[in-house]
């Protein structure tokens, strides 16, 4: 069996923790010092006969992913980059081809990569129960046994059960109203679609060919197209974009008569929220779940998240309070869900917080943007042992490096230099530069003052790069 995660999502929900360059996805929300996606990979690989995953992510997430899979020992994996987000079917459809070329008939096992299962051994029992059925050439998917009339999910209906533990797909309802939510409850047998899949390649890819044949040939013409680019495999952009954008369900698990459902009862959450998130998280006997230096008095049934500062909350209840280095979010629990009407307005005035922390993640290390003003900016920069930034130069700014910790080689101009601590450089605008760490076991820190008409992060022009970035500013 192979797993297959699907990474492309941005969990607007959960803003200011989760945004477009850094999602939930890719952070510790649950698990202290493991990402959601570091758990889901892990998940499966405590399933029988289980392969190396494949991952289909957002091409700028790329670097983060590989990263984080190869923290958790997974070296192996095919990291397919989606070079723009068409929804789930298509994203499958590129996993099943990639193994349809070793085995047709591989058994996929299709996790969201933001999702949280509390219970490993229920899940694994479920999984396996659900590879036999698919092996038969049936389409399997999860349904959640619901414990609240929930009306952020879609249900599943289930209809005959069968010898094999499964039932046969009545039907898939949208998302519900309160009264109706509550009847499915009352009634049994409606069960929270959790995008979990368990079908093998050729049977997703003859049912997509069947009812969606403009998904499967453009993600087919998008893998006739693919190339290695480092670890990475990248498609045909141009025959990707041609795919409708669709959810598997609808393309789909909606139409087929090979649909099976099993129930799983395994503590999941999609963690779609931050009052789901306070749901699965540890909490205080007062019902608080607080993370980070936080201080309460007097307050109740509260989420607190503190990154950076000391967070108090005196005399509150039912609230989410997140600070982050450039952020702050307060919000009712129950109205946590209109987070992104905030993430909305973010958008429309451009603003750097809908997609970057200050705190941004590069190949090479990050860096950190400490200050800035006018015609001036801070930046705290690390650069992992033996990793080099790409040979650039700008338009508009010049820039002053100073070594605050290990030894930097500098390329600057024509010449290269080896700079300790508290020595320094200043680099003109328009001059090829180049900064690289050359130790093999100590991280470079440095202190870069950039000053000039224009700072922005697209004025970088790439003249070489170890990462495959010439040319371009991700």
């Amino acid at each position: 069996m192979i797993p297959v995660v699907l990474s492309g999502g941005v969990g607007s929900r959960l803003w200011p923790l989760s945004r477009g360059m850094y999602p939930k996805q890719l952070l510790p929300l649950v698990d202290d010092g493991v990402s959601m996606l570091q758990q889901t990979v892990l998940r499966a690989q405590g399933i029988d006969s289980v392969k190396a995953p494949i991952i289909v992510c957002n091409e700028e997430h790329r670097f983060m992913v590989g990263e984080q899979l190869n923290q958790v020992g997974v070296d192996q994996a095919r990291i397919i980059l989606e070079p723009e987000g068409r929804n789930t079917a298509p994203a499958i459809a590129l996993a099943a081809f990639a193994a349809a070329i070793d085995d047709p008939d591989e058994v996929l096992l299709v996790m969201p990569a933001d999702h949280v299962v509390l219970d490993g051994a229920a899940f694994k029992q479920a999984v396996e129960k659900a590879m036999l059925i698919a092996a038969k050439g049936d389409l399997v998917t999860f349904g959640i046994v619901p414990s609240s009339p929930e009306t952020g999910y879609g249900y599943i209906r289930s209809g005959e059960s069968s010898q094999d533990g499964a039932f046969t797909v009545a039907d898939f309802k949208e998302k519900p109203d309160q009264a109706t939510a509550q009847r499915y409850l009352d009634e049994g047998g409606y069960y929270w679609n959790g995008g979990i899949f368990v079908f093998t390649a050729s049977a997703y890819l003859t049912e997509l060919k069947k009812f969606a044949p403009d998904v499967y040939e453009a993600a087919e013409s998008a893998m006739v197209g693919q190339r290695d680019d480092l670890d990475f495999i990248r498609i045909n952009e141009d025959a990707f974009s041609e795919s409708p954008n669709i959810s598997v369900d609808y393309a789909v698990m909606e139409k087929t008569s090979k649909a099976k459902v099993i129930p799983l009862n395994a503590g999941w959450s999609d963690v779609g929220s931050w009052a789901a998130l306070w749901e699965v998280s540890e909490k205080d006997s007062n019902g608080n779940a607080l993370i980070g230096d936080v201080l309460t008095h007097d307050t109740t049934n509260t989420h607190i998240y503190s990154e950076s500062k000391l967070v108090s909350a005196v005399g509150v209840d039912d609230l989410v309070i997140v600070e982050t280095a450039d952020a702050v979010m307060v919000a009712n629990k129950g109205d946590s869900q209109n987070v992104k009407e905030i993430v909305k307005k973010l958008k429309s005035e451009n603003r750097s917080q809908v997609s970057h922390h200050r705190k941004v993640y590069r190949p090479w290390g990050w860096y950190d943007s400490v200050d800035s003003g006018d015609r001036f900016q801070v930046k705290r920069i690390q650069v992992k042992p033996g990793a080099r930034l790409s040979v650039q130069m700008h338009y508009h700014r010049a820039e002053h490096w100073v070594v605050v910790k290990g030894t930097a080689e500098v390329l600057n101009g024509n010449e290269t230099i080896l700079l300790r601590e508290n020595e320094s450089t200043f680099i003109p605008i328009g001059t090829t530069h180049a900064l690289r760490n050359p130790s093999e076991s100590q991280p470079l820190e440095i202190i870069e003052v950039q000053s000039g008409s224009y700072l922005g992060e697209d004025d970088i022009v790439r003249i070489e790069d170890n990462y495959g970035r010439a040319g371009s500013t991700k």
